[in-house]
């Protein structure tokens, strides 16, 4: 109990700093002409971290990908979740790949995690 207790503090903390230091934010994509949406062709799914799973954690984390023309994620950027699920949300947008478009984009993609 003592050790869960020491863990939730710890995964406070982070989400403070955090949000004190200014890093989960959403940034705007900046275009002259609406920007459709990227296809994903492969949608990875993010693994459910052991300690999540020992806490009961579950919620939505938004990861920003930067697509690069051919598809492939070339950026992630951590926008918002739980520090402890950010992580795995974070590895799958990386591995996940889209359609390929005439220039680089940007797309934010949902993980939810929790009981299905």
């Amino acid at each position: 109990m003592k050790e869960v207790k020491r863990t939730l503090a710890v995964c406070l903390f982070a989400v403070i700093a955090m949000v004190g230091g200014g890093y989960l934010h959403a940034h705007a994509q900046s275009a002259d002409a609406p920007v459709p949406k990227r296809k994903a062709r492969v949608l990875a799914k993010p693994q459910y971290p052991e300690l999540a799973k020992k806490l009961n954690l579950s919620g939505v984390v938004k990861i920003e990908v930067t697509i690069g023309a051919d598809g492939k994620v070339k950026r992630t950027h951590i926008l918002g979740g739980h520090p402890v699920l950010a992580a795995e949300a974070e590895k799958a947008a990386a591995q996940s790949e889209f359609e390929p478009g005439p220039k680089e984009t940007t797309e934010v993609i949902e993980f939810k995690f929790g009981a299905d």
